[in-house]
């Protein structure tokens, strides 16, 4: 229905104006929707960090557009609620620094140590982010609460991939490509609830190290050619590593050191690593439960003197046998180390496989365990020591008489 001041001629010019700003590649002006925040084109800049800077203190988005854009100097995000948001890994951020500086720091402009000065609801999506040998991390996030990255490479830099600094609240990194950066891929330091999922780490020094944290699930990862360890958690409490290929490191599959306790290491496969599978130095109160132990290069599974209230169970101890005396592997990779209990104490070891193990399935070094239930095992075509485990303990395994 037409109101009564608007007349025929009028309201036919109006339609007349918007058919032709429609034609012109214009769109008709909106009413801007109430609440709604500010939606930056980096395009539209001179540099990212000038679209960065464009954001209101509420917050809003960034978005890249496809391209090389090189860097001498971090970008800083300083503000709450922010998503920069490329269009995949061709929206290419680069850092050519050599002077050790970051690629992107996300901080409070009150940051360093005030522990007052946090951000919240950071997210950083679909982007390739790389660096150079003299460069530093890639990200660089301190105290940033809620901070989300997915769909991230980050590669090439000289120290971590992405280094997170008391970012306490919920950190999730998901869908992300971290490699071939200098230090750690991800390193979490004194965070809580943190998600990493369904991430690929290659040739990183370590994978991940999880430090003075707590609540870690670490699920769905592929982790390959590392050039010193897997998966490291010091001081951490109530975690999960579960249903992650952890493979070829240089180092050690997962080590759990400085008083880490109740954490779960699940349905993992950890293949041929050199040194090591996993090592507990300092862990209590944690499960090893039906981990496939393939081709070790030395000890697959390793209880330390600093360890105890440990449950081994379910797990398949392997080299390389697939059927018919046939081996997958060529004769030189055929060593597969087995479990070693080192002066350990409350140790139940209770349905495991172990197979073709050398030099043994089960080596028990050290100053005498205490209280290892050894149950319910099968060992077949390897040497062991559990004649030096307490006899009351040691009963109803198959194999322990070859």
């Amino acid at each position: 229905m037409r109101h009564k001041w608007q007349s025929p001629i009028a309201a036919i010019a109006a339609v007349a104006i918007v058919g032709l700003l429609c034609a012109l590649g214009a769109s008709p002006p909106q009413t801007r929707l109430p609440g709604a925040a500010a939606v930056i084109e980096a395009a539209q800049y001179p540099t990212i960090q000038a679209a960065i800077d464009a954001l209101p203190e509420a917050g809003g988005v960034v978005r890249i557009p496809p391209g090389t854009f090189e860097i001498a100097e971090p970008l800083i995000i300083g503000k709450s609620d922010v998503t920069i948001k490329g269009c995949g890994t061709a929206a290419h951020i680069k850092n050519v620094n050599t002077e050790g500086k970051s690629a992107l720091i996300l901080e409070h402009p009150g940051g360093g140590e005030n522990r007052n000065a946090e951000l919240w609801r950071i997210r950083l999506a679909n982007l390739r982010i790389t660096g150079n040998e003299k460069s530093g991390h890639g990200i660089e996030a301190r105290r940033i609460n809620e901070i989300f990255i997915e769909s991230v490479t980050v590669s090439y830099h000289g120290g971590d991939g992405i280094r997170l600094y008391y970012c306490y609240e919920d950190p999730r990194i998901c869908d992300s490509l971290i490699t071939y950066n200098k230090a750690t891929g991800l390193n979490l330091i004194a965070c809580h609830d943190i998600v990493v999922a369904s991430n690929q780490f290659e040739e990183n020094k370590d994978a991940l190290r999880c430090i003075d944290g707590f609540n870690l699930c670490m699920t769905g990862n592929n982790l390959d050619d590392h050039l010193g360890d897997g998966v490291v958690i010091e001081n951490t409490y109530g975690s999960v590593v579960s249903g992650n290929m952890i493979e070829e490191c240089a180092g050690t599959a997962i080590v759990l050191d400085r008083d880490c306790y109740g954490i779960a290491l699940s349905a993992n496969v950890i293949a041929h690593n050199s040194v090591g599978g996993i090592d507990l130095r300092d862990a209590h109160g944690c499960t090893v439960a039906a981990n496939a132990f393939t081709i070790m290069g030395k000890d697959a599974l390793t209880v330390g003197p600093g360890s105890g209230r440990i449950t081994v169970t379910g797990n398949n101890f392997s080299d390389s046998y697939i059927g018919e005396e046939r081996t997958k592997r060529a004769a030189d990779d055929l060593a597969a180390g087995g479990m070693v209990l080192d002066g350990t104490k409350d140790v139940t070891v209770v349905g495991n496989l172990f197979a073709g193990l050398r030099p043994k399935a089960v080596s028990v070094k050290g100053k005498p365990s205490e209280a290892v239930l050894f149950s319910g095992n099968i060992l077949t075509d390897a040497e062991h020591d559990c004649s030096k485990l307490d006899k009351s303990l040691v009963n109803n395994n198959l194999g322990l008489e070859k």
